[in-house]
């Protein structure tokens, strides 16, 4: 088998692997700390709140009665919401 055969069924491999998918659908359940979810995400505390306020953030999990997080899919989500093409940006 050639090396070039080789890489391309270490890569189809990695492609198909069942536990590797289910990583990843778990990881889409994780949650962040709100502080964790500004630090990510490049925003301040206040920023962050503003934004959750303003009704146009991610879901919020409430995490007890004075904690909130926020799913790594939920922020996935999220940015894609936010997302804007190139010609919708002012530079």
């Amino acid at each position: 088998m050639s090396a070039r055969e080789s890489a391309r069924r270490a890569t189809q491999r990695r492609q198909s692997d069942p536990a590797h998918d289910r990583d990843i659908e778990l990881k889409q359940h994780q949650v962040l700390s709100f502080a964790d979810w500004c630090r990510l995400n490049g925003i301040s505390p206040a920023t962050g709140r503003r934004i959750l306020k303003s009704g146009h953030g991610p879901i919020v999990t409430q995490l007890s009665a004075r904690r909130i997080g926020i799913t790594i899919g939920a922020n996935v989500e999220w940015q894609a919401s936010r997302a804007r093409s190139a010609e919708d940006v002012a530079v």
